[in-house]
Protein backbone atom coordinates (compact mmCIF):
# COMPACT_ATOMS: atom_id res chain seq x y z
CA UNK A 1 0.00 0.00 0.00
CA UNK A 2 1.29 3.42 -0.85
CA UNK A 3 0.78 6.58 1.12
CA UNK A 4 -1.53 9.05 -0.57
CA UNK A 5 -0.01 12.32 -1.60
CA UNK A 6 -3.04 13.98 -3.15
CA UNK A 7 -5.16 16.20 -0.96
CA UNK A 8 -8.20 18.43 -1.21
CA UNK A 9 -7.24 21.78 0.24
CA UNK A 10 -9.67 24.29 1.75
CA UNK A 11 -9.69 27.98 0.86
CA UNK A 12 -7.62 28.54 4.01
CA UNK A 13 -4.95 26.11 2.79
CA UNK A 14 -5.86 23.31 5.24
CA UNK A 15 -6.01 19.68 4.15
CA UNK A 16 -9.67 18.57 4.07
CA UNK A 17 -9.60 15.20 2.30
CA UNK A 18 -7.22 12.61 0.86
CA UNK A 19 -7.43 10.98 -2.55
CA UNK A 20 -6.35 7.34 -2.69
CA UNK A 21 -6.69 4.68 -5.38
CA UNK A 22 -9.89 2.63 -5.24
CA UNK A 23 -8.09 -0.68 -4.58
CA UNK A 24 -6.32 0.82 -1.56
CA UNK A 25 -9.66 2.12 -0.28
CA UNK A 26 -11.14 -1.39 -0.63
CA UNK A 27 -8.22 -2.86 1.34
CA UNK A 28 -8.76 -0.31 4.11
CA UNK A 29 -12.47 -1.16 4.26
CA UNK A 30 -11.65 -4.88 4.51
CA UNK A 31 -9.16 -4.18 7.31
CA UNK A 32 -11.76 -2.13 9.19
CA UNK A 33 -14.27 -4.95 8.82
CA UNK A 34 -11.74 -7.46 10.17
CA UNK A 35 -11.02 -5.20 13.16
CA UNK A 36 -14.75 -4.86 13.85
CA UNK A 37 -15.19 -8.64 13.88
CA UNK A 38 -12.23 -9.00 16.25
CA UNK A 39 -13.67 -6.37 18.59
CA UNK A 40 -17.10 -8.03 18.57
CA UNK A 41 -15.59 -11.41 19.42
CA UNK A 42 -13.01 -10.36 22.01
CA UNK A 43 -15.15 -11.68 24.88
CA UNK A 44 -15.70 -15.08 23.29
CA UNK A 45 -14.02 -18.04 24.86
CA UNK A 46 -11.03 -19.35 22.94
CA UNK A 47 -10.99 -22.92 21.67
CA UNK A 48 -8.11 -25.29 21.13
CA UNK A 49 -6.84 -26.17 17.69
CA UNK A 50 -8.05 -29.75 18.21
CA UNK A 51 -11.58 -28.52 19.00
CA UNK A 52 -11.56 -26.30 15.91
CA UNK A 53 -10.49 -29.23 13.73
CA UNK A 54 -13.29 -31.41 15.20
CA UNK A 55 -15.88 -28.76 14.44
CA UNK A 56 -14.62 -28.23 10.90
CA UNK A 57 -14.72 -31.97 10.27
CA UNK A 58 -18.23 -32.21 11.72
CA UNK A 59 -19.44 -29.61 9.22
CA UNK A 60 -17.57 -31.20 6.32
CA UNK A 61 -15.15 -28.29 5.97
CA UNK A 62 -12.04 -30.33 6.76
CA UNK A 63 -11.10 -33.89 5.80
Amino acid sequence: MTIANEYVISGEGKKKAVLIPWDEYQELIEDLHDLRVIAERKEEEAMSLDELKKRLKRYGLLN
